[in-house]
């Protein structure tokens, strides 16, 4: 489920870097395609520069090449994914047309088919093939069907490319966080991606995503507006104490502690609640099982207050749990521990290769 927001020529790629400029963490990995699988050679987790409002990417060449240093990743290629607050994904119903007669439609009536207008964006699609076929095979030119259109600003791509053009590397595609997520748990869990109806719920610092899979295909996205920085930053202000501390015992949480982070959870896990809640009563399917992904899922208690509140099956997955590691010892022990940070990286690398 490949969704680049521009139109790309069919390339075998052997190696593709796949960078998740979060907003405090940027997430790496360099991925290679071996024979039916995958190798991942190197990952990294680097703070991301903070911004300056005037000029939010002038230090965005340097982080790139520092980022590819920490990588030790020979390849120029790479793939960007899209947080929530500069991609909008969204499954509307559209006419089967070739790519770029598609892109113009969409151009001129997005109040039509996405409810709002956007102006100066770019935008791109992945239509979900009838079962049993191929979109090819199965569809007629100009037939209705579902599909998921992708939407960002055009300045936000060219600056990505020309800050990567200047850190010396070659954007090969650029992909919604949202479908990075599936990627990944369509080559994790490949049976359960095709057979169940499923939540993956990725925990990022300012927002936590959550999208519904039903049968193989995205069914429904959401953005809720809680994250690791309000986990983090009411543990602080409860404690007194910088929100590096704060970080480090959110992860390992004393006992004394834990009555302050359920009541930090308490409107995440409202929201979560009734997210799924919208799509079972609208769908009339109920989700069975809810995955969680995100710096924020390392924390057993965490996952564990969530799952009471959603009263649902609940649990963390490994975005690389098929993936074979050529990775140090030392690094591959690390490796279990910032795994779920990496889902979205790692789907990215999927699409493009």
């Amino acid at each position: 489920m490949a969704l680049p927001f521009k139109a790309l020529q069919p390339k075998k790629r052997s190696q593709i870097v796949a960078i998740d400029l979060g907003s405090r963490t940027t997430k790496a990995v360099h991925l290679q395609r071996k024979g039916v699988g995958f190798e991942l050679l190197s990952y990294s987790i680097l703070d991301t520069p903070v911004a300056d409002k005037s000029a939010p990417y002038a230090k965005l060449p340097e982080h790139l090449k520092q980022l590819m240093q920490d990588l030790g990743a020979r390849t120029k290629q790479v793939a960007f994914a899209l947080g929530v607050s500069d991609a909008m994904l969204r499954q509307v119903d559209l006419p089967f047309l070739p790519a770029a007669d598609l892109r113009q439609m969409l151009k001129f009536n997005t109040k039509n088919y996405l409810q709002q207008e956007l102006p100066d964006h770019v935008f791109d699609s992945f239509f979900f093939p009838p079962k049993g076929g191929t979109v090819a095979d199965s569809l007629k030119p100009g037939q209705k069907c579902k599909a998921l259109v992708g939407a960002c600003k055009r300045q936000l791509i060219t600056d990505l490319v020309n800050a990567a053009k200047e850190a010396g590397l070659s954007v090969e595609m650029v992909v919604p966080g949202l479908v990075g997520t599936a990627n990944a748990f369509e080559l994790s869990q490949p049976e359960l991606f095709e057979k169940e109806v499923l939540a993956l719920i990725d925990i990022g610092y300012k927002h936590t995503t959550i999208s519904v899979l039903e049968n193989g295909q995205l069914a429904l996205t959401r953005m809720v507006g809680i994250g690791g920085e309000k986990l983090t930053g009411g543990l602080a202000e409860s404690l007194g104490v910088s929100s590096t501390e704060a970080e480090a015992m959110k992860i390992a949480l004393s006992e004394e502690l834990q009555w302050t982070m359920r009541t930090l959870l308490d409107p995440l896990g409202k929201e979560l609640h009734d997210s799924i809640f919208f799509y079972s009563t609208q769908a009339e399917r109920t989700v069975n099982q809810v995955f969680f992904s995100g710096g924020s899922a390392r924390s057993e208690f965490i996952i564990n207050t969530l799952r009471e509140q959603l009263s649902t099956e609940t649990r963390t997955w490994n975005p690389l749990g098929t993936i074979h590691p050529l990775v140090s010892s030392q690094k591959l022990v690390e490796l279990e521990q910032v795994a779920p940070q990496l889902a979205v990286a790692v789907g990215t690398a999927l699409a493009a290769l």
